[in-house]
């Protein structure tokens, strides 16, 4: 008798663009962020999948990230809180798609501008479209800080970001190979591909107010630990390796 012959499992398509959000202690956010994701790039040319980063949660996150069932999405979890940039890194590490777009995961980016973000990257020729939020919707120390932090980053580093602390971004998954995954790497990111020769633009995207949960982040953990990281950054710059130092031979 001979034995049936059973044909390989066929892996998925790879799809054009992959979502990656990060969450810690956003059990009110979640889903309502992730269908509002999945609505949005449902037309997407090419598909796209949804990877949800629960960073060792100390509510219920990561069982309704597990729970949530989608052909679409996917869970990660730390065992171990690391903060968002770590998040964001290990997302990018399971992301397959082309492109890697990422957005905060307590719904204050619109996922509405993943699309138009994604096309103007393709049209431009560029490897990463950072946006720039039109109207912030926090509060005054918040804005404050935020662009005390973002002048002196610009000072430090001699880049020009216009908004470091939005969150959504679209990337070429390529260009964020030898990125380092360190904490606040996600505030530094335009910055940080443009080190290593790589292409930024910069889009206007909306901003909403977070209408569940309460915020992670205030001045004592953002401002001042962000001017302190300023300075590694500077030093990482000067001593960063292009992306594009191969060769097709000798010259």
């Amino acid at each position: 008798m001979t034995s049936p012959i059973v044909s390989p499992p066929v892996e998925p398509a790879r799809p054009r663009l992959s979502v990656v959000v990060p969450a810690y202690n956003e059990e009110e956010n979640i889903i309502p962020l992730a269908e509002e994701i999945i609505a949005a790039l449902g037309a997407l040319p090419g598909g796209f999948e949804l990877i949800l980063v629960d960073d060792a949660s100390t509510d219920s996150t990561a069982r309704i990230i597990e729970q949530f069932r989608h052909p679409h999405v996917r869970g990660v979890f730390h065992r171990i809180n690391c903060g968002q940039s770590a998040a964001v890194g290990s997302g990018i590490q399971a992301a397959r798609g082309d492109w890697v777009g990422t957005l905060d995961g307590d719904g204050q980016n619109d996922p509405a501008d993943l699309p138009a973000m994604l096309e103007k990257a393709l049209k431009d020729g560029v490897d990463c479209v950072t946006g720039v939020r039109r109207k912030r919707q926090d509060t005054f120390i918040r804005r404050f800080s935020s662009k005390v932090a973002n002048g002196f980053r610009n000072w430090i580093t001699g880049d020009q970001v216009s908004d470091s602390g939005c969150g959504i971004r679209v990337v070429r998954r390529a260009a964020l190979r030898e990125i380092p995954v360190f904490n606040g790497m996600h505030r530094f990111l335009p910055t940080l591909l443009r080190g290593q020769g790589f292409s930024v633009a910069e889009t206007t995207v909306n901003h909403r107010e977070r209408l569940r949960g309460t915020s992670k982040y205030g001045v004592h953990n953002r401002l001042w630990r962000g001017i302190r990281d300023c300075f590694g950054i500077r030093w990482y710059l000067k001593r960063a390796v292009r992306s594009d130092r191969l060769g097709d031979g000798p010259r």
